[in-house]
């Protein structure tokens, strides 16, 4: 496990497919970094400790984060020593699949989100 390839389950690949169809946002690494700053915002601790990222999508960190992969590594690593871990590359990795894959569940979750205006409202709110 590590930060150079993020992964996804089918189940979160399903519900980014989804949220594609309905946000209009068209690229997964966006739809990832929304549901990833999301999840992160959330100061309880993950019910999914293990996720089996069995699907076809899957990213460079690179990718993942833009230009603002030190920013996101950051927030990784405040969220593990929080969470009482030391951020190590593993604790880093797994933060980062079940912080994605929780915000991925969030944003699923919103039956109301139908455009960019509303995850940001979602985001911000």
């Amino acid at each position: 496990m590590s930060l150079e390839t993020v992964r996804l389950s089918q189940t979160a690949k399903d519900q980014l497919i989804w949220l594609k169809r309905n946000t209009g946002l068209t690229q997964w690494n966006e739809l990832c970094r929304w549901a990833l700053a999301l999840s992160l915002r959330d100061s309880s601790t993950p019910l999914v400790k293990e996720v089996v990222t069995d699907s076809n999508v899957e990213m460079s960190w690179k990718t993942f984060t833009n230009p603002y992969g030190d920013i996101y590594l950051a927030l990784l690593k405040q969220r593990c020593v929080a969470d009482g871990e030391e951020p190590s590359d593993e604790a880093l990795a797994r933060a980062l699949t079940i912080h994605l894959h929780r915000g991925i569940g969030y944003l699923h979750g919103r039956s109301d989100l139908r455009s960019v205006e509303q995850l940001v409202s979602t985001a911000t709110g």
